[in-house]
């Protein structure tokens, strides 16, 4: 039974918990209340930035915790929905948060069946017990509601102009999944759609392995970073920053290949190595050509 409960563990035992705090500059309540939850979550998103630097640079992306909080945490460095999910579980978890992981198929894009290789969380709070209501905090995808939204059919929230909507659907007879929709300039646009069938580490790090290796990957091959705050979703996909408004306005800069480094630093407070950054300029580079 103890093996099997660590199996389920986010194992927040091992997050230095005061530097992750500083990091997200944090330095509010941390009982495991609805409102210290939704502080946390705009926190964590607005202060580490989405990225898939490490698979430009072609490195594996491993997920231990001691892993992540040297990354993340430590540097000023931010990763992609797997590495969130689980430093934010850790965080939760120590703070005696419930947190379940889920698994979610995006639909950005495409009306297709793509296979469910988004992460994401279902947490509960103190108030849990008492009124039955769950929390979903999605930190890693990229444009993320900036507060956890209530699991229930429905829900819509507008944290600083941004609307974000939760919808219970049936895809198919006796299969029931929750889709997370978004507001854009052209109206509403589904996001990604999950059950609520628990995931685990161990399944984020076989999902994580594909999804950071597979030629056939979205992330491969590709520069993608993004920064959500309140007045504007930036992001950079290869030489093209974009800033999305919440009214769904967008602004667009074409950057040159040497320009990157200091837009990683101005725009979104990442930092590399010399000699990795230079890797990065080259590779995006040579894509473009």
């Amino acid at each position: 039974m103890t093996a099997l409960t660590d199996a389920r563990s986010w194992h927040g035992e091992q997050l230095d918990l005061d530097a992750y705090l500083d990091r997200v500059d944090y330095h509010g309540d941390t009982s495991p209340t609805l409102s210290t939850l939704r502080a946390l979550h705009r926190a964590h998103i607005t202060h580490i930035p989405f990225e898939n630097l490490e698979m430009v640079l072609g490195r594996a992306i491993p997920l231990d915790v001691e892993s992540l909080q040297d990354k993340m945490v430590r540097r000023p460095r931010g990763g992609y929905c797997y590495e969130h999910s689980k430093l934010f579980a850790a965080a939760l978890e120590r703070l005696g948060f419930s947190v379940w992981g889920l698994a979610a198929r995006v639909r950005v894009g495409t009306n297709l069946l793509r296979p469910a290789t988004h992460a994401l969380l279902r947490v509960g709070t103190d108030e849990t017990p008492d009124t039955g209501r769950t929390w979903i905090c999605d930190v890693g995808f990229g444009r993320d509601p900036l507060e956890p939204v209530e699991l229930a059919d429905g829900t819509e929230i507008t944290p600083d102009g941004w609307r974000f909507r939760l919808e219970r659907q049936t895809p198919v007879p006796g299969a029931e999944e929750w889709m997370l929709r978004s507001l854009g300039a052209d109206g509403w646009f589904d996001m990604h759609g999950f059950t609520l069938d628990p995931r685990y580490a161990v399944d984020y790090t076989v999902a994580n392995h594909y999804m950071s290796t597979h030629p056939s990957s979205p992330f491969a091959n590709r520069l993608l970073v993004q920064q959500m705050g309140p007045g504007a979703l930036y992001a950079l996909a290869a030489t093209e920053l974009t800033a999305t408004h919440p009214d769904g306005t967008v602004d667009t800069w074409q950057l040159k290949a040497d320009e990157l480094p200091q837009t990683l630093a101005d725009v979104f407070r990442i930092t590399l190595p010399e000699e990795d950054m230079a890797r990065v300029v080259a590779a995006v580079d040579g894509l473009r050509r």
